[in-house]
């Protein structure tokens, strides 16, 4: 199976504060994978690398087959970053802006948006059931609402993984359930791999076929079946709580 993302020995440390100590995984295409942990347990710092933010101090990375160092094909990624509801623009930019900003990092200056990038972004916008919010202003949105734009934006290139840091935070749970149903789509019927940050661990087993749990070193990696029996994960959430996230599922 192809790997879309390979990570071997990987070290990381803010100064002298350790963060992530020898994590070594891949992930196959096709793979959703749910990234859980304690706040403080390095999900985020692990996912800033991998995107090329943050420079690991030692371990070796791969994305899409190519070593990280000479990866350039950023636009074969798409990330939703936290708290996007606290996009907050000096100037008013409207949906269609927003999500055709994630169509710039594929063209070379002059960087314009052309006709054609405009159906690109109004099919993204259709897809996600957003194009009647087209020419509405995001900071006059809904947080369901902006979650959608900007998850478009992350689309638009049509990306082979797509990386989410805890995107539901700020959803209702009518909203997180259409919200989670989207994402489930976008993995099964167009193949995209999906990496997930949570720190709700009890329903990303109803989503993710893969579980990563990190506290600065990997605690668990592996399927949901291989999760529920694991004595390891059981120490971790005790027994009823190990196997309440497994009866979800």
């Amino acid at each position: 199976m192809e790997k879309i993302v390979e990570v071997k020995n990987l070290n990381f440390n803010y100064g002298v504060a350790e963060v992530l100590k020898d994590v070594t995984f891949s992930i196959e295409r096709g793979d959703y994978v749910g990234l859980g942990g304690h706040n403080g347990s390095g999900k985020t710092t692990l996912v800033k690398i991998i995107l090329g933010l943050l420079s690991p101090d030692t371990g070796e990375i791969s994305v899409l087959g190519k070593d990280l160092k000479k990866f350039k094909q950023w636009s074969k990624i798409g990330y939703l970053p936290q708290n996007v509801s606290l996009f907050n623009p000096i100037f008013p930019a409207t949906v269609y802006e927003v999500v055709s900003l994630g169509l710039l990092s594929k063209k070379k200056f002059p960087r314009r948006i052309t006709k054609s990038d405009e159906k690109i972004v109004d099919k993204a916008l259709e897809e996600l059931e957003i194009l009647d919010l087209k020419n509405k202003l995001i900071s006059d949105l809904s947080g369901g609402q902006q979650q959608r734009v900007f998850l478009a934006k992350a689309l638009v290139n049509e990306p082979e993984l797509l990386i989410l840091d805890e995107p539901s935070n700020a959803l209702d749970a009518k909203t997180r359930n259409k919200f989670f149903n989207l994402l489930n789509s976008l993995n099964k019927k167009k193949g995209i791999t999906i990496i997930l940050i949570t720190h709700d661990i009890g329903h990303i087993g109803e989503h993710a076929n893969k579980l990563l749990y990190l506290e600065k070193s990997i605690v668990f990696y592996g399927k949901l079946s291989e999760f529920c029996h694991s004595e390891k994960m059981e120490g971790v959430f005790g027994y009823d709580s190990q196997h309440l996230i497994c009866h979800q599922h």
